[in-house]
């Protein structure tokens, strides 16, 4: 449970009551069915009423929400909750599983990929949007591969937890607006360590999702940590995840760095296949990420706009483009996708 001076008031807003509030006299302060407004707020805060996410009402019919809303209040809870494992140190996968994980599949069965990146990409709460950036990313690859539901939701719950090793390190290491020194950097590597081991702590969690938290920084070729697996011996969900991991770290605006264009992103990830990822899954991404934008308006290196028309099947990453009555074949020049302009 959290007191209102937490990052749930933002949360509370809007939602509904589950049940009667009480103060600790016992007296009603809030009756049930209630949607919150900052008064309440202040009642509940003035009368310091504990509340957590289990005395809201779940919404019955997720389709009413818009996508970009759904996954900010996802990235909410997803910070609430974590916060709480922080003390507490106990992962709350109940309520991951019954607040998070239906948003995560709702998310995936009604948008599409490139809207979906779009709202992705804030850099606002990065290290909890990431989260649900990876389970989102991670799902809707499963989904390609054709995981079946049970594994689709194991995967998914793999990439919540992937990264929750991260609430044993220093928050001043976490959020350096820098580069790391070697120390600081071999303390962010014991993350993937501490969280196989809560994982594996926790009761209601699977032996996979706790793999993925040791594994999901492992590479192809050796070059990962923390045991310097290679491809045989990495489980397929932790190459999904680190897909999806790489892919929004770059794909995203960070403290210390702007996101990298879109050019560059397609370039690395393409080069990605060739030693460090599984290049299946890269492959694959790309050409489901390619296909996306084919119709949207893109602005090019050389400053001119235009809209892509169609993917060279033998060089994804460098589309056929439409720039006013002539086209261009990226394959066949220098010039290359900038930005992909929102629509």
């Amino acid at each position: 449970m959290l007191n209102l001076h937490s990052h749930l008031a933002n949360l509370l807003l809007g939602q509904r009551l589950k049940h009667d509030l009480f103060n600790h006299s016992g007296v009603l302060i809030i009756p049930a069915r209630t949607i919150i407004d900052e008064s309440h707020l202040h009642m509940i805060y003035m009368h310091q009423i504990s509340i957590s996410l289990n005395d809201l009402e779940e919404p019955s019919d997720l389709s009413q929400f818009h996508g970009c809303d759904l996954i900010d209040r996802s990235v909410r809870i997803v910070r609430d909750l974590f916060e709480q494992a922080r003390y507490r140190r106990i992962i709350p996968i109940s309520e991951i599983q019954k607040h998070i994980l239906p948003i995560i599949q709702h998310t995936v069965q009604h948008s599409d990929l490139f809207t979906l990146l779009s709202w992705l990409k804030s850099s606002d709460d990065y290290t909890y949007r990431h989260t649900v950036a990876v389970s989102i990313l991670s799902t809707l690859i499963g989904k390609w591969l054709q995981l079946n539901d049970e594994e689709l939701i194991d995967l998914t719950m793999s990439a919540i937890l992937h990264d929750v090793g991260k609430m044993y390190i220093p928050a001043e290491i976490i959020n350096k607006p820098g580069t790391l020194t070697d120390e600081e950097f071999d303390i962010v590597k014991q993350h993937t360590v501490y969280g196989h081991a809560m994982i594996k702590a926790t009761s209601g969690t699977t032996h996979r999702q706790a793999l993925v938290a040791l594994q999901h920084h492992e590479r192809q070729d050796g070059s990962g940590y923390p045991h310097g697996l290679r491809s045989e011996n990495i489980d397929l969900y932790s190459r999904i995840v680190a897909v999806a991991d790489v892919f929004h770290a770059m794909s995203s605006d960070r403290v210390y760095r702007d996101a990298a264009p879109f050019y560059s992103l397609l370039n690395e990830m393409y080069q990605f296949a060739f030693g460090k990822f599984d290049a299946k899954i890269i492959r694959l991404f790309l050409d489901k990420l390619m296909q996306a934008i084919v119709g949207n308006e893109v602005r090019l290196t050389d400053g001119r706009t235009g809209i892509i028309v169609m993917i060279n099947s033998h060089d994804p990453i460098q589309p056929l483009v439409r720039v006013g009555n002539a086209f261009v074949d990226l394959s066949k020049c220098s010039i290359q996708i900038e930005e992909v302009i929102p629509s």
